[in-house]
């Protein structure tokens, strides 16, 4: 369990159960209040993947540098950051362009039991100035930004890290061979249906999302992260179509 989990405001996600008109989907304040039951439910390993962040942290943040997450939405992996940093002269920030999602993080930073200052932002991730960072996060949020801005993004976040520092990049992928993409994709519908899903709500929410995240293939993330400027790109976690790599900078 996350440590966004203890918010008495949490809901349960039923924002596609009844047949509603198309529209992209938006982090608005309806998803906000039924996020942390969505993206459980919804992605494969995210209650492994947070808790290793933590992990991933704690062996590459370094004293007196910037740690950053990038999408902080409501603030789990903020968190797993958090208390993986083991040095007070670590700042550490979060940003996200969704108010709502700023509002309800502020929330869970303010009930979290760790001394550790967070700074959080309510911008465009690539506006955000970024500076002296030994890790910093992605959790799910590239694949949200338009193509054509990604390489630019991960460009900065590698300039600004230190030598030794890393990026954590959690992403939903596709396939180049059309069998692995349908077996895939069934198994994450699978997944869902496990989780309570229905069939209209997994339908209604894929025809939302499907303009607005664009996934790309595992290659393409690893090959765009080295022409970015990280030394090292490796997969340390994937379940089904989702996947968190490490990308580090050398010594």
């Amino acid at each position: 369990m996350s440590r966004t989990d203890r918010s008495p405001e949490q809901q349960t996600d039923r924002l596609f159960a009844t047949e509603r008109q198309p529209e992209d989907f938006r982090f608005d304040a309806a998803v906000a209040r039924v996020f942390p039951d969505m993206i459980r439910r919804s992605v494969p390993g995210y209650t492994t993947i947070i808790p290793m962040i933590e992990v991933i942290t704690e062996q590459y943040a370094q004293p007196n540098s910037n740690c950053y997450d990038l999408g902080c939405s409501l603030g789990a992996s903020t968190l797993a950051m958090r208390h993986g940093i083991s040095f007070d002269s670590c700042s550490l920030v979060g940003v996200d362009n969704s108010e709502a999602m700023i509002e309800r993080c502020e929330h869970h930073i303010a009930l979290d039991d760790h001394s550790l200052p967070v700074s959080l932002r309510c911008e465009n991730i690539q506006e955000t100035e970024l500076t002296n960072a030994s890790v910093t996060t992605l959790n799910f949020t590239l694949q949200f930004v338009p193509p054509e801005q990604r390489s630019s993004l991960l460009s900065k976040i590698a300039d600004a890290t230190r030598p030794g520092g890393a990026l954590i990049l959690s992403e939903k992928i596709r396939f180049d061979c059309e069998d692995e993409q349908t077996i895939q994709t069934r198994l994450h519908h699978e997944f869902k249906r496990a989780n309570g899903y229905s069939g209209l709500e997994i339908s209604q929410k894929r025809s939302a999302i499907e303009q607005v995240l664009i996934p790309e293939t595992l290659d393409a993330h690893k090959q765009r992260l080295k022409d970015a400027g990280f030394d090292r790109v490796l997969v340390w976690y994937q379940c089904f179509n989702f996947v968190s790599m490490l990308a580090i900078k050398a010594d």
